[in-house]
């Protein structure tokens, strides 16, 4: 497993602009990676899980489906 992990920030410079609660309501409907908790105010991804997200978009799109 990728031990290598995305803030906020990382997210962002990958292009995930999507606001806060909209990533909370993705995440609880499945729809996004869920974060984990390093402190109660900071948050981390997996990136890997991420790039796995964002492969299943381009995928997705190349085959006419949206996200």
């Amino acid at each position: 497993m990728d031990r290598i992990f995305l803030t906020r920030a990382d997210l962002k410079q990958r292009g995930i602009t999507i606001s806060n609660s909209t990533l909370l309501r993705r995440e609880a409907k499945g729809e996004f990676p869920k974060r984990t908790y390093l402190t109660q105010k900071t948050v981390i991804w997996n990136r890997a899980e991420i790039d796995e997200f964002l492969e299943g978009l381009f995928e997705r799109r190349d085959y006419g489906g949206r996200p």
